[in-house]
């Protein structure tokens, strides 16, 4: 991969729908760290996250949605007001988020959770 700014960023843009998956990927708390002994996961919906930069910095609330195509994670109640008094949901990229409760209702993540924790 070339080290210049331009083709990384294009690199990022054009990647394949599995590589942005791990590109979309927030840091764990830390009793969530010690917990299952991993750094960061990627996020998904109905994971808690607290949002560390930005305007809305110090909430906490559920992911939403989850754009891989614009790298925007929604979380729920934080909107952006337009000019015509309507509400937008406000798109936070996941490096700016800490995952605080993870959603284990999938047992497929939940295997790959535990396999990282044994691999390290």
């Amino acid at each position: 991969m070339s080290k210049k700014p331009r083709k990384q960023r294009k690199e990022r843009e054009n990647a394949p729908h599995h590589k942005k998956r791990r590109i979309m990927s927030s840091t764990l708390s830390s009793d969530l760290k010690e917990k299952y002994g991993i750094r960061s996961l990627p996020v998904r919906k109905g994971d808690e996250v607290e949002i560390m930069r930005g305007s809305f910095k110090g909430l906490t609330n559920k992911i939403a949605e989850v754009d891989r195509r614009n790298e925007k994670v929604y979380i729920e109640n934080v909107t952006v007001q337009k000019a015509d008094e309507s509400k937008e949901p406000y798109g936070v990229h996941p490096s700016n988020l800490r995952i605080v409760e993870l959603d284990l209702s999938d047992p497929w993540r939940k295997e790959k959770i535990q396999s990282m924790k044994e691999g390290e």
